[in-house]
Parts: structure tokens; sequence; C-alpha cells
């Protein structure tokens, strides 16, 4: 039962990082500022677990915490936050 709930939980938790990286320590101009680069480290956090899903032979030899692949949730959450600060600083 709390399966799901510990890996949704390890999700928020790494997309929250992220946002946290990107906007206080790189101290990127974001679209929206933390809370824009919080939504978008949130979906990338949950593309990269669906993308590590779906291709699960590839990233198998990465860690895994709570059923989570720790790497590929973090880099796709960096990489859309990432492309929000490209986004931004253009206009």
């Amino acid at each position: 039962m709390f399966y799901y709930f510990n890996v949704g939980l390890t999700y928020v938790t790494i997309g929250f990082a992220c946002a946290v990286i990107f906007f206080f320590i790189f101290k990127k101009p974001l679209l929206g500022r933390f809370w824009g680069a919080l939504v978008v480290g949130l979906i990338g956090s949950f593309l990269g677990g669906l993308i590590d899903q779906l291709s699960s032979g590839v990233i198998s030899y990465l860690a895994d915490f709570n059923s989570v692949n720790v790497f590929a949730a973090s880099i796709t959450s960096m990489l859309l936050i990432w492309i929000l600060s490209k986004v931004s600083s253009s206009k």
C-alpha cells in the first residue's frame, strides 16, 4: 500500500532538489522563478521515471533507491529545468 506513496515521494523529492539547485545554487533566471522551476522539476522527475520504466534494460545498472532510478529522474528533471532557464533568459 505504501509502495506507490514512497515511489511518488521519492520523485517529488528529486524534483524539489533539482529546482532548489537550479534556482538557489546556480541562480539561473527562470520563468516563474522558483515555482516555475519546481513545477518543471517535478514533471521532469516523473517523466524520467516513466522513461526508465519503459527502457528498463538500458539503465538497469544505475543505483536503485526506493524502486526509483535516481539518476534517470534527476537527469530528466535537470534537463527540463535547464531548458526552462534557456527559454526564460531569451526574453
